[in-house]
């Protein structure tokens, strides 16, 4: 059996990490809060207090962590006398970062890596924290052919989609795209919506006429923005739990720089970034990126 070692047991990380050991795999696992390390230790993981330690014996290790520089000191080592994974771990090893992040970064990580004869892959992830609790994630995986068959045989555990979406980088890069569009949708939702209301309309009622109308989408399907409409999303919990408004913030800003590179045109884009820049400057960062319904109605009142 596989000893897979996971590094990052934020929201998302910890669900992933705890599907591995229902799954029956050997885990062991790190994290800078001890809180959560020693959550997944009662559920059977083996706790390790330090990125040497965790990946002692190791032939898999993820991570997911919440940036580029996070993903680069944790692999490639840093200023500070830390010395990366890719000079721990035995020769062979598979690396699987599900990590959002710039495909820059993924691709610098993954010539390192094959510089020591490892395999790595990026493998970032759709399906919120819901998802990852379902074991329902898609992962987006970007890497050679190889090291993209061995980590679907990890990946199978805590997803239900799993893409090859082509070379090293190339999964962040699809994601990146994804999360555009998502932001982009998201916007659109609530403007909609929150017209309907300042209209007089039902928002159960508009949300139904959308659902079957040509305005279908995903957030009107799965995540209503709007409180009441959908029991099991975030919006009707006072938008807790979820994927944080700062998170879409940070891959909207993604996509900018990716466009910027590419010398893309991404107006929409843009705008949906600056919205959730104003949403999140109004104390929203920790809310569910689907908050942003409140940011429509705050700024209807401030015109009254």
């Amino acid at each position: 059996m596989s000893t897979i070692a996971f590094i990052g047991l934020g929201n998302m990380g910890a669900p992933m990490a705890n599907n591995l050991l229902s799954a029956g795999c050997n885990v062991r696992v790190f994290d800078l809060v001890k809180s959560s390390v020693d959550e997944l230790a009662k559920a059977g993981a083996i706790a390790c207090e330090e990125v040497s330690s965790v990946v002692e014996g190791a032939d898999v290790v993820i991570t997911m962590l919440p940036a580029g520089e996070h993903v680069r000191s944790v692999y490639l080592g840093d200023h500070h006398g830390g010395v990366g994974l890719v000079n721990l771990v035995k020769s062979g090893t598979l690396l699987i970062d599900s990590s959002t992040i710039d495909p820059e970064s993924a691709r610098t990580v993954a010539k390192y890596a094959k510089e020591k004869q490892l395999d790595f892959v990026d493998a970032p992830v759709s399906g919120g924290v819901a998802g990852a609790k379902a074991g329902t994630l898609t992962f987006i995986v970007g890497g050679g052919a190889k090291a993209f068959d061995r980590a679907e045989q990890v990946l199978k555990h805590m997803g239900k989609n799993i893409f090859h979406a082509g070379r090293a980088g190339d999964g962040q890069m699809a994601k990146i795209c994804n999360n555009l569009m998502l932001g982009i949708l998201m916007s659109g939702t609530c403007e909609a919506l929150n017209l309907g209301i300042d209209n007089g309309l039902d928002p159960n009622v508009l949300s139904k006429i959308m659902l079957q109308s040509s305005g279908r989408n995903w957030a009107l399907e799965l995540y209503n923005p709007c409180p009441g409409v959908m029991e099991n999303a975030p919006a009707s919990h006072d938008y807790q739990p979820g994927f944080m408004s700062k998170l879409m913030l940070k891959d909207l800003g993604l996509g900018l720089d990716s466009a910027a590179k590419s010398q893309s045109s991404v107006p929409m884009g843009a705008l949906a970034r600056n919205l959730y820049a104003f949403h999140n400057a109004g104390g929203n960062e920790e809310l569910d990126f689907s908050s942003l319904f409140r940011f429509y109605q705050s700024t209807k009142k401030e015109v009254k």
